[in-house]
């Protein structure tokens, strides 16, 4: 019985234009019924994790939680400032904003130690997360008591405009990753089919992948709310995977088509492909799925909106190269039939198609695991582990605001807020609950942690202790005079959670408390990881070895490939550390160093790469495996099964680097630690793992690289036979 992707090429060869228009259906309805549902945003309940996440889960329950608040700063344009105008201005700044919905508070301005600063803080109603939707009336108002006071200077800042100008950053840069993806991504795949109609498949079909995915993901969000980069991770994975898989399928499809030399129709051609490269298709694109979806163990609201966006999307790509593409190849195949028909009437030669390539230059790579396997072998796992020593080094942390790019101008005014008013600049949050009847007693206890943290240096002031209607919930807000992403920052927290409040209201009897800001949730989502990181990587370990053992029917590939992931994977990791963590590379790849490496990539590459080198393993392995089938020797068919792939496996890596490595552009600290990783993970792969290392393991292992026996080949092979009983070898 044949398989899937051939039934589904076969239909789709013979029904050409309605694939086609399907497959374009298909794309604006999901667009269409996407933009109908609408996005679930993740809302600020499903960030909270750890004591931070608790402690902000209490103060909610008594609607005592911290407000979202833009400060804006008064100051004069030169010389000193005038007091009467600055206070005039925040007077009529204070009416206005008060005037506003969306407005629950104007706080009395206040005065910079310098005496050159005049600061009003305003606070919003609502969720946090929704606070920068709302921003804009406020820099309007300021913008227009700007104008009215032309001798002052007002500048807004605070949590809701940062966030707000991040997002129109990452909006400009993901512009500017495209328009460096785009074209040379068409470049690379004109060099490899050298010719513009075949080279624009690949690229469309992405698109058009990407489009569908988008819409599709909005329609997931309503199941996993969305975290605001399903799109970025959509448009990352979807180019890459959607432009590799066409090329598999493709450059086989060529390949079929050169060495039939006319005798085959394009339609058994595409049926040729599709029960080879297309059943590799469908086998890496579940690998992906089924890796990506051990992000979901994470239990973090940003690790599972980057699942749904990668599964929805390689999903949808498979289905472009099993549908649309087979189609498109036929329609393609023909008009060159019909070229090749016309010219034969002049008297013309065909012209020539490019077939399996892999001349002398992939020979000459080759030829050091061809001819001293084992030296090949140590040679390049010694180069790797070398690349894996920085790892011991490596020091994760939250990348906190502190962190963005100052190109936002809202980033300029609060470095200038922190400079005018260092006592502003970190506040953490005490939440106590407890019964109402302890509430005098839970008072004087936070009265008394106040008075300890007074005598700190680290601290530098508490707020009035505020309870709740029902007398169940109590906050105390504490000052810290330190950035924080400081040290001093961090210590104050250690400082509070482990001596002041055990000692204070730890005394409480049935009190329960914890500490919530963004110090403690800088502090707290790292350790949240840390402690779903076993799970997520026995977990991911445990998919790759099962995946590549069924693909593969072996055991010994399986672990195999196991292996030469971690190793990939700690590699690029260790040259991330390398880089990064450092400042050597600050001016080369334009950032500054935060001396650590965000908490979320190390995680997510392990997982991305775990899936994308599925990618390249399958399509290289099948091409073994395939002549094994046919009977060529193991030690023969891994080097023709490689150096037939290694055009093609090249050239899908040059893509999939070029899109990574356009996120190295971006200004977000964190997203180019993601690009820049994942890039020299994929190179790696390419270059070192499957050119050096695992023909060297394979020729080394011979026929026991297909244990649990050569006779489950030989099982395969016999049933690998066409319908009318030939060898796929014979059909060749």
């Amino acid at each position: 019985m044949n398989p899937l992707t051939v039934r589904m090429a076969r239909w789709s060869a013979r029904h050409p234009w309605r694939a086609i228009v399907g497959w374009l259906v298909f794309v604006v309805l999901c667009l269409g019924i996407g933009s109908a549902v609408g996005t679930h945003s993740a809302t600020t309940a499903d960030y909270r994790v750890g004591e931070a996440g608790r402690a902000e889960t209490m103060a909610a329950e008594g609607q005592l939680e911290r407000r979202s608040t833009e400060q804006v700063l008064i100051s004069s344009r030169s010389g000193p400032l005038d007091r009467s105008a600055a206070e005039t201005a925040a007077r009529d700044l204070t009416a206005r904003m008060r005037g506003l919905p969306d407005v629950a508070g104007v706080a009395e301005p206040v005065v910079s130690a310098d005496r050159r600063v005049l600061m009003v803080e305003v606070a919003l109603k609502g969720e946090e997360r929704d606070a920068k939707d709302k921003v804009g009336a406020l820099v309007e108002q300021t913008r227009a008591v700007g104008k009215a006071y032309p001798g002052l200077l007002l500048e807004e800042t605070g949590s809701p405009s940062i966030s707000k100008g991040v997002d129109r950053q990452r909006s400009d840069d993901l512009a500017l990753s495209e328009k460096i993806t785009l074209p040379v991504t068409l470049i690379t795949l004109l060099i490899v089919f050298g010719s513009v109609t075949m080279a624009g498949v690949p690229l469309l079909l992405a698109l058009s992948s990407i489009a569908a995915a988008v819409g599709l993901s909005m329609v997931a969000s309503h199941v996993s709310p969305d975290a605001g980069v399903g799109t970025n991770v959509i448009l990352m994975i979807g180019l890459a995977v959607g432009v590799d898989y066409t090329l598999f399928y493709l450059k086989r499809e060529r390949e079929e088509r050169a060495r039939s030399g006319g005798r085959l129709t394009s339609e058994a051609l595409v049926e040729l492909a599709a029960a080879t490269s297309g059943r590799a298709v469908v086998v890496s694109g579940l690998a992906v799925v089924a890796s990506t979806a051990t992000l979901y163990l994470a239990a973090d609201v940003i690790f599972s909106s980057l699942a749904t966006g990668t599964i929805v999307v390689v999903l949808v790509a498979v289905a472009s190269s099993l549908t649309a593409l087979p189609a498109l190849l036929v329609k393609f195949g023909q008009r060159q039939e019909r070229g090749v028909r016309r010219r034969a009437e002049r008297g013309k030669p065909a012209r020539r198609v490019r077939g399996e390539g892999g001349g002398r230059v992939w020979a000459a790579l080759l030829r050091p695991a061809s001819r001293h396997p084992l030296a090949t072998l140590c040679v390049s796992v010694l180069a790797m582990l070398a690349l894996v020593t920085p790892l011991a080094g490596l020091k994760i942390t939250e990348m906190s605001r502190d962190t963005h790019s100052r190109d936002i101008p809202a980033m300029r005014v609060y470095d200038r807020l922190n400079e005018a008013f260092p006592e502003l600049r970190v506040t953490h949050q005490v939440v106590v609950r407890a019964e109402a009847a302890r509430a005098g007693e839970v008072a004087r206890a936070l009265d008394e942690l106040a008075r300890r943290a007074g005598d700190d240096p680290l601290f530098a002031g508490a707020s009035r202790v505020r309870t709740s209607d029902d007398r169940r919930i109590s906050t105390l807000e504490l000052k810290v005079p330190y950035l924080g992403n400081s040290d001093q920052a961090y210590d104050s927290l250690d400082h509070l959670r482990k001596d002041y409040l055990p000692a204070t209201v730890g005394r409480v009897a049935g009190a329960e408390f914890g500490v919530s800001g963004d110090v403690a949730r800088y502090a707290d989502y790292p350790a949240h990881q840390n402690s779903k990181l076993p799970l997520v990587l026995a977990a991911l370990l445990l998919v790759t070895f099962a995946m590549t053992t069924y693909a593969f029917r072996s055991v010994v590939l399986g672990l195999i490939g196991v292996g030469l992931n971690l190793l990939s994977a700690a590699a690029a990791l260790g040259l991330l550390v390398l880089v990064f963590q450092g400042s050597w590379a600050e001016d080369v790849l334009d950032f500054h160093s935060t001396g650590s490496i965000g908490s979320r990539v190390p995680l997510f590459l392990f997982v991305i790469l775990f899936g994308l080198s599925m990618d390249y393993q399958v399509f290289v392995v099948s091409r073994i495996r395939e002549a094994v089938l046919a009977g060529v020797p193991t030690r023969q068919a891994v080097l023709d099964g490689i150096r037939r792939s290694a055009s093609v496996v090249t050239s899908a890596a040059v893509v999939m680097t070029t899109v990574f490595v356009s996120f190295v552009f971006l200004h977000i600290i964190e997203m180019k630690q993601i690009g820049f990783v994942l890039a020299a993970a994929v190179l790696l792969d390419a270059f070192v793992v499957h050119i050096m290392i695992l023909p060297s393991a394979m020729l080394l292992l011979g026929d026991a690289s297909w244990w649990p026996g050569r006779a489950a080949v030989r099982t395969a092979a016999a049933s690998a036979e066409t319908s009318d009983g030939r060898p796929m070898a014979d059909v060749r």
